[in-house]
C-alpha cells in the first residue's frame, strides 16, 4: 500500500511538471519605470532593484527553484500580487492618487519590516535590508510624498 502511494505520488509530481506559468517580462519602457524617470539615486536604486522588483516590476528574475511545480504556482502567485499592489515598471501610468497610496504603502511595509516578505529574504540575501537601508528608503519615499515629486 506504502508503495502505491508513493509510486502516485511521484507520478503525480512528475506530470505537474508539465503545468507551465507564464514567466515572460512585459518590455520595460524607460519613461515609465520608476528608477529611471524618477532619476534615483544610485545607493537607492540598488536597494530598490534587490529588495523590490522581483515582484514589483516587470524585471523580474526567476530563481532555479521557481521551475519546479508546485513551488513555480506559488512563485508566480505571489509576484502576480506585488505587481497588482504596485509594479515599479510602469510607474508613471499611475494618477497622482494612486501614486502617493502607494509610497504611504511602502513607506509602512518598510517600517515594519513586512517587505520584503520575510519567506523572500530567506533564498535572497540582497534584499534583507538593514536598519539603515530601510531608513534610507522610508527617507527617499517620505521626501517624494513631501515634495509632491512623485
Amino acid at each position: 500500500m506504502a508503495k502505491k502511494i508513493i509510486f502516485w505520488s511521484l507520478v503525480a509530481f512528475a506530470l505537474i511538471q508539465f503545468i507551465p506559468i507564464d514567466r515572460v517580462n512585459q518590455p520595460v519602457d524607460v519613461k515609465v519605470n520608476f528608477v529611471d524617470s524618477k532619476k534615483t539615486p544610485e545607493k537607492v536604486k540598488a536597494l530598490l532593484k534587490n529588495a523590490c522588483y522581483d515582484c514589483h516590476s516587470n524585471e523580474t528574475v526567476y530563481p532555479k527553484y521557481a521551475f519546479i511545480a508546485p513551488v513555480s504556482w506559488s512563485v508566480k502567485s505571489h509576484i502576480n500580487e506585488g505587481r497588482e499592489h504596485l509594479n515599479f515598471s510602469v510607474w508613471e501610468t499611475y494618477n497622482k492618487d494612486l501614486k502617493e497610496n502607494m509610497l504611504s504603502k511602502s513607506i509602512q511595509t518598510v517600517q515594519n519590516k513586512t517587505m520584503p516578505m520575510p519567506g523572500y529574504i530567506v533564498y535572497h540575501k540582497e534584499a534583507n535590508l538593514s536598519a539603515a537601508e530601510r531608513s534610507l528608503l522610508v527617507q527617499y519615499f517620505e521626501e517624494m510624498l513631501k515634495s509632491k515629486t512623485y
